[in-house]
């Protein structure tokens, strides 16, 4: 079970208090919130997508799909997914597909699904295949603050 160096320096220094949960590997997130034994309203998913050759990572919860028409709707560009190379470029600490949510740790803007805002504990990929970082809902709600919020996904 690892946490990405990135990510951990960058949750560290705000002090917000957090663990990691172990799971079997598992390459979904569907996948991962079964083998966590969590449920997928709480796991945010994050999904790398491109806007005028600029990645942003959308946050939305495991058990729903981004829904890049509302994506464009709200923000007023056109998203696209992104490709393996910019992934592997932005998180280079972690495994590929292991995207954390909280991306403003990589340098990158993030837009999260308001749902995830109103949980009382979050869960999101650490970096690799077999662990999650686990926090309470008001500490995601304050790593979220300046990320873009909005209703921009649909249940999968």
């Amino acid at each position: 079970m690892a946490i990405s160096i990135t990510l951990r320096d960058y949750l560290d220094s705000f002090g917000i208090q957090y663990r990691l949960v172990s799971h079997p590997r598992s390459l979904s997130s569907s996948m991962t919130a079964e083998a966590a034994r969590i449920p997928g309203r709480k796991l945010a998913k994050a999904v790398v997508v491109e806007s005028d050759d600029h990645p942003y990572v959308v946050v939305v919860p495991a058990t729903h799909r981004v829904d890049l028409g509302e994506l464009r709707h709200q923000f007023g560009r056109l998203f696209q997914l992104a490709d393996e190379a910019t992934l592997s470029h932005a998180f280079r600490d972690c495994e590929c597909g292991a995207v954390p949510a909280a991306a403003q740790a990589f340098g990158l803007p993030v837009l999260v699904e308001e749902c995830l805002l109103d949980c009382d504990e979050v869960f999101f990929e650490a970096g690799d295949h077999t662990a999650l970082v686990r926090m309470s809902g008001p500490d995601f709600e304050y790593l979220m603050a300046q990320a873009g919020q909005g209703h921009f996904s649909r249940p999968a």
